[in-house]
């Protein structure tokens, strides 16, 4: 059963500027096997930690950037796993799967997720 969706939108060249000006957000939005890649690719998974967030419908004391992670299977498609805060949220929420596409083009990233748990 999907118990939430969620989906958003990153102007690439504005995260650019972001992260020229506060290096430090790098570390603080991104786990360290996420920070080596592209400002498309960053700004995507930027869109699916907020993606995830409206899926959940919730944030609060405790929640860090770093306790969601996206990455990808052998074969290149992605997803996203939660830990900490995050992965307590999901947890009383009975949320058992969550599924994500993500994409970059003409200057914006976007991404989608489904939140599901069992019926």
């Amino acid at each position: 059963m999907i118990v939430g969706i969620g989906v958003d939108v990153v102007d690439i060249a504005r995260f650019d500027r972001a992260v020229a000006r506060t290096p430090a957000l790098l570390p603080r939005l991104f786990a360290e096997g996420e920070r080596n890649r592209s400002t498309a690719s960053l700004a995507a998974r930027f869109a699916a930690k907020e993606a995830l967030i409206k899926a959940i419908g919730e944030t609060r004391a405790g929640f860090r950037w770093v306790d969601m992670v996206v990455d990808s299977d052998e074969h290149g498609n992605p997803h996203i796993s939660a830990g900490g805060g995050v992965a307590e949220m999901l947890a009383e929420r009975g949320i058992t799967d969550l599924h994500l596409s993500m994409t970059h083009d003409g200057g914006v990233a976007c991404a989608f997720v489904v939140a599901e748990r069992l019926a």
